[in-house]
This record gives C-alpha cells, sequence and structure tokens, in this order.
C-alpha cells in the first residue's frame, strides 16, 4: 500500500511494488498520469481521493474485504473508525502508523513521494493470511 506519491513516484518505489498482487493507493496521487503509471504495472489497483486529488471520479473511501479481513480505505483518518470495520487504512499525515483504537487497527505507510512532517518518505506491505492477524511491513523508500 502507498499514499501521498504527490506525483514523486522514483523507481525504487515502482520496482519495489511490481511484485505486489494487489496495489491499493491512499490518496494524493496528485496528477492522473501518476495513477496511470501505477496501473500500467499491471496489477489489481484501488484508489481512494485526497486532498490534492483533482479528479472528480475518485472514490472518497472504499470497503475491501480480502481473505476474511475487512478494510476501509480513505485518505483523511477520522477519530474513530466506522462501526464494523477491523482494519482502517489512510494517508495524509505522512507518518506511518500501526495503532489500535477502540477495537480498529489504524494504519498507515506513510508518504511514497513527499517526506514532511518529519517522517522519512516510505510506503508498506500488507501481508494476509486467512485467519491470522495482517503483517504490517513498512519500507523505506531509497533516494534515485
Amino acid at each position: 500500500m502507498i499514499a501521498d506519491t504527490h506525483d514523486r513516484l522514483v523507481p525504487f518505489v515502482m520496482e519495489s511494488i511490481r511484485p505486489a498482487d494487489e496495489i491499493w493507493h491512499l490518496g494524493d496521487v496528485c496528477e492522473k498520469a501518476t495513477w496511470e503509471a501505477i496501473c500500467a504495472l499491471g496489477k489489481p489497483t484501488q484508489l481512494v481521493k485526497g486532498n490534492q486529488d483533482s479528479e472528480l471520479n475518485w472514490p472518497m473511501s472504499l470497503d475491501l474485504e480480502r481473505l476474511g479481513h475487512r478494510f476501509h480505505l480513505l485518505h483523511i483518518p477520522p477519530r474513530s473508525a466506522p462501526s464494523g470495520v477491523q482494519h482502517l487504512l489512510h494517508g495524509h499525515t505522512h507518518v506511518p502508523r500501526d495503532q489500535e483504537i477502540e477495537g480498529t487497527r489504524f494504519l498507515n505507510p506513510g508518504s511514497a513521494g513527499l517526506a514532511n512532517k518529519g517522517a522519512p518518505r516510505s510506503f508498506a506491505w500488507l501481508e494476509l493470511r486467512k485467519g491470522a492477524k495482517p503483517v504490517f511491513r513498512l519500507v523505506g523508500v531509497k533516494e534515485d
């Protein structure tokens, strides 16, 4: 999963996410061409609209279920998760996060394209197995 690319898709990120089974972008792609470059990897992709995105047809949030796990994807994190959400995935803060709040796991891969707010650029792998807690693994982005 990636977020906050802000039109700064470095080759390291593109090569690193190439083997993913599915790519989820948690907003602030910015230009449609950046999203098209991610889609050109040929993987199933999911996207939510960020506060810096101008595409009107991108969804503000998505609910997904994979291997028995329920995910709610959006860009700006709420104070609390919608009812029944096991995992809330968000971007916006540019700061990685793996925190449980009132029974919901909040996950943020950090910013893959624009480092600020004191955190280096990053993205994350979310490894799923039926009946097991998802494994969230943060990856630092190497400068090209």
